[in-house]
């Protein structure tokens, strides 16, 4: 298939470029998550850090994420190559994940995170807007779940081969980490191939010479944006679920199996979840979502029995069936077309805002009070924000 028909559909009813952009994210979490569930373990056990160092590093990069998200979406909207800040921003994290195995001391380990969620950060807002490009209008939560469903693959492929390496070298993290460029590379080739225009024919910097209006999205969508805000305010780094299981007994060639457990869940519920919100509306679910989140860090707040922990850990991946994807499509329901970059720029800033908040707060209640006051914290706030999104936006506008 060319670039002139790019939204053709070819399998299961998407488009190549969708497919294209799900195998991306596929090996770029392979990578990815070979890596971080490993990252809470490398630390404490080899280099000698503690969980404050993990929210500091965790905080720090997220901070890098946000810094640059709002600003690569508005050039999405305004240059004429949405696909060169993709390639940037993936080029940028391939390169660096794999000098975590250099890494003799923490801060070493946060300049090399920072690095790879500033390419995130570069990489995240464009892609988005290109998705909801190739994405028809009665389809995009089927699109966005689908690449997330890819995402989350990628998740459970990585934590295996993670599995099976240590299995055979124990505590050989080094090397593992070093192996994490080979799929780097791959990333790279698969979206030199990615066209560039979706369905809906709007041209990034089609708008030039006009009145900008990217940032005119509308009373309900800043509103959504801060509902959005206070929750991840309480959704802290998932390095701290892994450190609570490593805590409580779960061994280290343990925990990259349950991550890849975790995400063969997040790839189901990603699919279902996303199908749902094409035909239900977004509201409900993503309050659901919330509400689901607010039992799980309950629950880790609550119990210290190991395999309770770990079945409360499993059923988390529902809650990112129920909001990741759905989130996204609703993001791309309230913004027009020629100012999709600028509002996926808003919509991950105020994740990665609220994530690098939430990361330090959690690090300091859990080094200074007890981590069950920290996840309840976040229990608490996921609460409080599902409660304003059922008061603040009607289910008929939710869609």
């Amino acid at each position: 298939m060319n670039s002139a028909t790019p939204d053709r559909p070819s399998r299961f009813g998407l488009s190549r470029p969708v497919w294209l952009l799900g195998w991306v994210s596929f090996f770029t979490d392979m990578a990815s998550e070979t890596v971080y569930p490993l990252l809470p373990l490398f630390l404490t056990q080899v280099l000698g850090a503690g969980a404050m160092s993990l929210g500091v590093i965790e905080g720090a990069a997220e901070a890098a994420n946000s810094a640059l998200k709002i600003l690569s979406g508005w050039l999405a909207d305004r240059w004429r190559s949405q696909k060169k800040l993709v390639l940037l921003g993936y080029g940028i994290a391939s390169a660096v994940r794999p000098l975590i195995g250099l890494a003799t001391a923490w801060p070493q380990v946060l300049a090399i995170r920072f690095a790879d969620r500033l390419g995130k950060g570069i990489r995240g807002a464009p892609r988005d807007a290109m998705l909801a490009d190739f994405a028809p209008a009665h389809a995009r939560g089927r699109v966005f779940g689908f690449h997330r469903a890819m995402d989350h693959a990628g998740a459970v492929t990585g934590p295996l081969l993670a599995t099976a390496f240590l299995y055979f070298s124990p505590g050989n993290y080094r090397t593992l980490f070093f192996l994490t460029i080979i799929p780097g590379i791959i990333v790279i080739l698969f979206i030199l191939r990615v066209p560039e225009r979706g369905q809906t024919g709007v041209k990034p910097g089609s708008d030039r010479g006009q009145t900008p209006t990217e940032w005119n999205l509308g009373r309900r969508f800043y509103l959504a944006m801060t509902v959005i805000l206070l929750f991840s305010l309480g959704n802290a780094s998932d390095a701290f679920l892994l450190l609570r299981m490593s805590d409580l007994g779960v061994t280290a060639v343990w925990i990259p199996l349950l991550w890849s457990a975790l995400h063969v869940i997040k790839v189901v519920s990603s699919l279902v979840g996303g199908a749902l919100s094409d035909r239900f509306g977004r509201r409900g679910l993503i309050a659901l979502g919330w509400l689901w989140y607010a039992l799980v860090y309950a629950g880790f707040g609550y119990f210290d029995s190991e395999a309770t922990v770990i079945a409360i850990f499993l059923s988390y991946g529902l809650y990112f069936g129920l909001t990741e994807g759905n989130e996204k499509a609703w993001v791309a329901d309230m913004a027009p077309a020629h100012a999709r970059g600028t509002a996926f720029g808003i919509y991950n800033a105020a994740l990665g805002v609220g994530t690098l908040a939430a990361s330090l707060v959690f690090g300091v209640i859990w080094t200074r009070v007890s981590p069950h006051a920290a996840f309840l914290t976040g229990a608490a706030l996921a609460i409080c924000a599902s409660l304003l999104l059922f008061t603040l936006f009607p289910p008929e506008s939710s869609a």
